[in-house]
């Protein structure tokens, strides 16, 4: 059944594939995004195929105007993924990040009480929420101790997605996110390391290791992920999933990894540990697989070569 969908941050690069996503499946989609880091290029094939079907509004979640436009555009679902995403900056910054990431995310949730919408779909953050925790996979019910001003701010998301959820009956289904990587992942801003390899791969460039390489992280490709969001517009009420592959990854084997699929040979270069960083992160994706009927089927190296592949494309475009 097909319904009207509103995606905050839909000019980003999990946004965009989600909204393209979303428009294949026959949804309405309305975006709001400011462009401050999200770009209209991602947004070139919504534009060319959801004819009728596809409305873009350059806005910030921040803005007082949002809860307006909401309840003029009355989603049934709200896709909320806009953020400040980076870790760093909301250390150094951390009123920005609450700005942004709590008041914005209040601002959403008022638009979508105003708009009648029956559901929210919350883009939380698996690596960050949980803090170091102690046992490996990460399940949804560990306790929740986040390290950092971004973590903090996404939880506090989750407890008022709850309190909306008990004082105005908005649904809501939250995705605690592993580390995304896919095509249209910004390398020079705040980005991962795929994005951050492939680039450097591609352009015949050394890639920078921080620590030892050993640390690991669970890397999900974004189209697996989509796949989670669009289950969620009507599964998974009132929950948290992880959505992750529940599979450890060095840096070390992630470079190896591309640098193979490249045929490159040259190893990468190394440089102190960055203080605060997580030795270890990935989450069980159980709760999805049975509440959400999901589960990630793509390997890293077919992802990891998507990426290479787009990055390439991107280049000689460019």
């Amino acid at each position: 059944m097909t319904y009207h969908a509103l995606v905050t941050g839909g000019a980003g690069f999990i946004g965009s594939t989600l909204v393209d996503r979303l428009l294949a499946e026959g949804h309405t989609v309305d975006v709001v995004d400011n462009l401050s880091a999200g770009s209209l290029a991602n947004l070139a094939d919504a534009r060319a195929s959801g004819a009728g079907r596809f409305h873009f509004h350059q806005l910030d979640v921040r803005s007082a105007d949002l809860v307006g436009l909401m309840e003029r555009r009355k989603p049934e679902v709200v896709y909320h993924l806009a953020a400040q995403a980076d870790v760093r900056v909301s250390v150094a910054d951390p009123v920005l990040d609450a700005d942004v990431n709590i008041l914005g995310s209040l601002r959403t949730l008022e638009g979508a009480r105003a708009a009648g919408s029956r559901k929210v779909v919350f883009a939380s953050s698996g690596g960050t929420i949980y803090g170091d925790a102690s046992e490996l996979p990460i399940k949804e019910s560990a306790a929740q101790h986040p390290l950092s001003p971004y973590g903090v701010a996404k939880k506090a998301v989750g407890d008022y997605l709850f309190a909306y959820r008990e004082l105005h009956g908005l649904e809501y289904t939250a995705l605690a996110l592993a580390n995304v990587y896919g095509p249209r992942q910004d390398p020079h801003g705040e980005a991962g390391v795929v994005a951050i390899f492939a680039g450097r791969i591609g352009a015949g460039e050394p890639c920078l290791i921080f620590g030892d390489g050993k640390q690991t992280r669970d890397f999900v490709f974004v189209d697996d992920v989509v796949d989670a969001f669009s289950r969620a517009g009507d599964r998974g009420s009132g929950l948290l999933c992880n959505i992750g592959t529940g599979q450890e990854t060095s840096v070390n084997e992630l470079y190896w990894a591309m640098a193979k699929n490249a045929g490159v040979t040259q190893p990468p270069v190394y440089a102190p540990a960055r203080p605060g960083e997580l030795e270890r992160s990935c989450l069980d994706p159980a709760r999805a697989s049975i509440h959400l009927g999901w589960k990630p089927w793509t390997t890293l190296e077919q992802g990891t070569a998507a990426v290479l592949e787009w990055a390439q494309r991107n280049r000689s475009d460019g």
